[in-house]
């Protein structure tokens, strides 16, 4: 997937700078897709001398002009045609992390914790920030009524995606935690 699909996902929610859609990244399609904001900002100029996105210029008193990118027709055609590729390649994962784990036995224990840890803690912080998402979509209603009246339900869905990484990535955290635990008391 390229960095412009992310992108246009995340311009189906209407008109964004390039800096609402870096926040936008951090708070949404970030449970699925990482980018700096100068990746973004490259980008959307790129995608800009495609026509896949229109620009125009908004004037500000005491701060900078900014920029507003939209999806054009071409860039709606695109995510149609995006959306009905083949999804043939696997989800590839490269996690140092899972590598030192791999290593612990002989490894530096008290190093691959501290990690585990760390993850654990990131994960848990993204875990609340998602459900607190998760209920400003929602506004009160029920699953069901949201999934039934809304009018876009995929940033739900892929909401639910990013709610079901995190969860397990604490919940497989502290299962390592114990294990290690339980290792270093039973080896003294």
């Amino acid at each position: 997937m390229a960095l412009r699909n992310a992108v246009m996902a995340a311009l189906l929610e209407g008109e964004a700078s390039g800096y609402d859609l870096a926040k936008g990244f951090e708070a949404s399609v970030a449970n699925f897709w990482m980018a700096t904001p100068q990746q973004i900002y490259r980008e959307l100029e790129r995608m800009e001398s495609e026509g896949l996105v229109s620009a125009r210029l908004v004037h500000q008193e005491r701060r900078p002009n900014k920029r507003l990118f939209s999806l054009t027709a071409a860039g709606r055609d695109a995510v149609r045609a995006y959306t009905a590729e083949a999804s043939s390649k696997p989800m590839a994962i490269r996690d140092e992390l899972m590598v030192k784990v791999q290593c612990v036995d002989i490894g530096d224990l008290a190093a691959v914790r501290a990690g585990i840890t760390e993850r654990v803690e990131r994960s848990a912080a993204k875990l609340a920030r998602f459900e607190r998402m998760r209920e400003r979509l929602l506004a009160g209603r029920t699953e069901e009524e949201f999934l039934a009246t809304a009018e876009r339900v995929g940033p739900y869905l892929t909401l639910l995606g990013g709610l079901a990484l995190e969860r397990t990535n604490v919940t497989w955290g502290r299962t390592v935690l114990k294990t290690l635990e339980r290792r270093a008391s039973t080896s003294v």
